[in-house]
């Protein structure tokens, strides 16, 4: 099978999984509209080409120290906790049509690029398993970099296009959500985020 048709089967197994990126690219979609959304998800795929380039370069030895990796899951999980607690505070503002109500200054993009960025990039579980992947990659291919690239195309392109699916699926729900659905919708994004950086920072400490 061609590498990138492999990335692409990768991607498409990864777009099921759970995790706090999800979570908060679809509260965001649902509340702020498709082009927030975008954003968010553009800054989740650019941090995983970060990632996947630096594991390229030798980021593993950096991550394989334990204390290098002990921090980088304590500063993740408080990233974390603190996205969770920031939507979980804030208050939603909703008219007769299900559409936000803002009475503050909305966000420019920058803020969602930055958000999706360092809510994927600060997360060392992301880290670890592109390393997996990429020693895996390079046992299969070995120093073929076209067949690597290939397959990392197929993979993040992948991913980035389901996201964006997402989004937009995400936006056309929330007209058949009532104000309260939605509201709760926030409550619950706030309540997991935190949970995951909860889980992140003890899952890193007590090595479990």
């Amino acid at each position: 099978m061609h590498p990138f048709l492999e990335g692409v089967i990768l991607g498409f197994t990864l777009a099921m999984l759970l995790g706090p990126a999800l979570f908060a690219l679809l509260q965001t979609s649902i509340h702020r509209g498709v082009k927030a959304g975008f954003f968010l998800a553009f800054g989740i795929f650019m941090s995983d080409i970060t990632i996947v380039i630096f594991t390229y370069l030798g980021a593993v030895q950096l991550l394989s120290n334990e204390r290098n990796y002990i921090l980088a899951g304590i500063s993740g999980g408080i990233i974390l906790i603190l996205f969770g607690v920031y939507t979980f505070v804030r208050k939603v503002h909703i008219d007769e049509n299900n559409n936000m109500i803002e009475v503050k200054k909305i966000p420019g993009v920058l803020t969602y690029l930055l958000k999706g960025y360092f809510l994927n990039v600060m997360n060392p579980f992301v880290w670890f398993f592109w390393i997996s992947v990429m020693v895996g990659i390079g046992s299969n291919y070995g120093a073929d970099k076209p067949a690597v690239t290939s397959f990392f195309m197929g993979t993040l392109f992948t991913i980035f296009g389901t996201d964006l699916l997402k989004v937009v699926i995400a936006n056309k729900i929330k007209h058949y959500l009532n104000p309260r659905v939605l509201i709760l919708i926030n409550r619950i994004v706030g309540i997991l985020l935190a949970i995951f950086g909860i889980f992140l920072m003890l899952r890193v400490i007590f090595q479990f």
